[in-house]
């Protein structure tokens, strides 16, 4: 079944069963997240629909494309990484999946690994507060200062962009 209907199935099954309270239904949805999303979607569909993806793919492979499916999936990881630390994360992961697609589909292999180093990397902002909104909750309460998340976070985002380049295709082959 895919994952929409999938998805559909569980939350009701969440509100039928009580979990959430009927009350607390509408204040459980992030509305900011959901409309960002939905904002997105139609620009990634415009760069699809226009070729700019498809250009932005052949780009990609005629420069680095000889390097190989891996090193190619350790530069995207990379790029949606340093994205991620000064844009939102559902955008970036919005934003360069249809270029990782593209790029995997210029490649002649499995898109997966791609879509799934895209995923990892816009969810391991580790380096500013910027980056999750979590991270400004905790500055601003923590008492931190920016280059805190610097000195702990760009080693953190380091072991796990290595780590995820070296497992990725291990799990998701090419």
């Amino acid at each position: 079944m895919p994952i929409a209907g999938l998805a559909l199935i569980a939350a009701v099954a969440v509100v039928l069963l009580g979990c959430i309270p009927h009350s607390e239904l509408y204040k459980s949805v992030e509305w900011r997240i959901l409309f960002l999303i939905f904002g997105m979607l139609p620009l990634g569909i415009a760069l699809e629909e226009t070729g700019v993806v498809e250009l932005l793919a052949v780009t990609v492979i005629d420069h680095i494309g000889h390097l190989g499916p891996r090193v190619v999936l350790t530069l995207l990881y990379l790029l949606a990484m340093i994205l991620t630390e000064v844009a939102s994360n559902n955008a970036v992961g919005v934003l360069l999946t249809p270029i990782a697609i593209g790029i995997a589909e210029q490649m002649g292999v499995d898109a997966r690994p791609f879509i799934i180093a895209v995923m990892f990397a816009a969810s391991a902002a580790f380096s500013t507060p910027i980056g999750y909104q979590t991270h400004l909750f905790v500055y601003g309460a923590g008492g931190y200062k920016y280059m805190d998340f610097v000195r702990i976070g760009l080693p953190l985002n380091t072991i796990v962009w290595l780590v995820a380049s070296l497992l990725i295709p291990v799990f998701w082959p090419f």
